[in-house]
């Protein structure tokens, strides 16, 4: 096949095929053969070739990609590249159970990824679901992509997961923390990092001035103090502060009705204060289109919100709607950054 021409221009994102014993493989092998995918961008698929053969086969598709193998140049000259690291025969893992060799898979395949972004092979990473499980247990120290992306680059600067939803954005001041450790890490500076992030990250992807709502941590947002004070001595003030810096930012507001105001368009972002606040929102609007964003890295790096669902891995009916949309969003973020 000959070269594209339009590939020097189009942005090249590096996908790391996610959890193998889950829906992955599968959705790793559908976006190779999108057609809105390739409009948008060039694509260096990380894993394995026989785990994408897997995928393929599970979608019903033939791929027409380009093997390369580790050490060799990776840059798309028109057809998708398959950098096949060969460390994982698709026949040894069960699917639909959690294990070691598809954790140390996925962050073998991640970790490709991040490198090749660093180096500047790529502008945006990618990845079809991981399992967090399946990951601990080939590297415990492992708690979520950002803390393992954060040891990869080697950075030590504020980041943050964004859910986006068909235009909303969604941060969060707290993540992977039990929730009775939430009140305690809350605090004046850790909400306006979270904003100030929110709106540097939300200017990245072409909004020139974000609309940011802040959501309360208390029932009824504290209720002018009745409820609890975090609000009035904390939260309150911290929107205070973004506003003074010339951020739109307002709240503290209600947290079960901030949603409602979001989506009809009154905000772009809203800024929750712990993990379930915004994702059950989320999730409930949009499972199958929702997108997870790390931000605060030199390049954007999304992957669909939803998990690797098990329960259908194999069958050839994953929803491939939320990572177009991851990819879309990567590609749209990497032209923009050039």
């Amino acid at each position: 096949m000959p070269a594209d021409p339009s590939a020097a221009t189009k942005p090249v994102i590096a996908l790391a095929i996610g959890d193998p014993a889950g829906i992955g493989p599968e959705l790793a092998a559908r976006m190779v053969a999108d057609q809105e995918v390739a409009a948008a961008a060039s694509l260096i698929v990380v894993g394995d070739a026989r785990v994408l053969a897997r995928g393929a086969a599970e979608a019903g598709l033939d791929l027409d990609v380009e093997r390369r193998e580790p050490g060799a140049d990776p840059t798309p000259a028109g057809r998708p590249v398959l950098l096949d690291l060969g460390h994982l025969d698709p026949d040894t893992v069960a699917r639909g159970v959690a294990g070691a060799a598809g954790g140390r898979f996925s962050l073998d395949n991640f970790r490709t990824c991040l490198e090749l972004a660093a180096s500047g092979r790529a502008g945006a990473v990618c990845f079809t679901p991981f399992n967090k499980a399946a990951m601990r247990m080939a590297h415990p120290p492992y708690d979520d992509e950002i803390g393992y992306t954060a040891e990869v680059l080697g950075l030590d600067g504020p980041a943050s997961e964004f859910n986006i939803l068909e235009g909303l954005w969604n941060a969060r001041v707290t993540s992977h923390v039990p929730l009775s450790r939430v009140a305690e890490l809350i605090t004046r500076e850790a909400v306006l990092r979270g904003i100030r992030l929110t709106n540097a990250s939300l200017v990245e992807s072409g909004i020139a001035r974000p609309r940011i709502a802040v959501a309360g941590l208390n029932p009824h947002a504290g209720d002018g103090g009745n409820f609890g004070r975090e609000e009035i001595e904390v939260i309150g003030p911290a929107v205070e502060a973004a506003r003074d810096e010339g951020l739109d930012a307002a709240g503290p507001y209600p947290p079960d009705t901030v949603f409602v105001r979001a989506l009809k368009g009154a905000f772009d972002a809203v800024v929750t204060m712990y993990h379930d606040q915004g994702q059950i929102a989320m999730k409930l609007v949009g499972f199958d289109r929702g997108v997870t964003l790390l931000g605060g890295f030199p390049f954007p790096i999304c992957t669909p919100a939803h998990g690797s669902a098990y329960d259908i891995a194999g069958q050839g009916i994953a929803n491939p709607g939320a990572s177009r949309a991851a990819l879309l969003i990567a590609a749209r973020m990497a032209a923009a950054a050039h």
